[in-house]
């Protein structure tokens, strides 16, 4: 399984997933003019993630499985 690039592109995207979770998470923290200006956006591009995510780990299973 490690040795498919595929695998490789799907922990990528997981980091992506969460690096832009702890962004969101922490502009909130933080507050102020930042947060209000970005919070959607944040959101935005971490739903866009997350579906890049489940539809790259949902095609890796049905290549593996095939």
């Amino acid at each position: 399984m490690a040795q498919d690039p595929l695998f490789y592109v799907i922990i990528i995207a997981l980091a992506a997933v969460v690096g832009i979770l702890f962004f969101g998470i922490g502009s909130f923290a933080k507050g102020g003019e930042f947060n209000r200006k970005n919070a959607n956006r944040a959101m935005r591009w971490r739903i866009i993630a997350q579906f890049i995510a489940v539809v790259l780990v949902v095609g890796f299973v049905w290549i593996r499985k095939g």
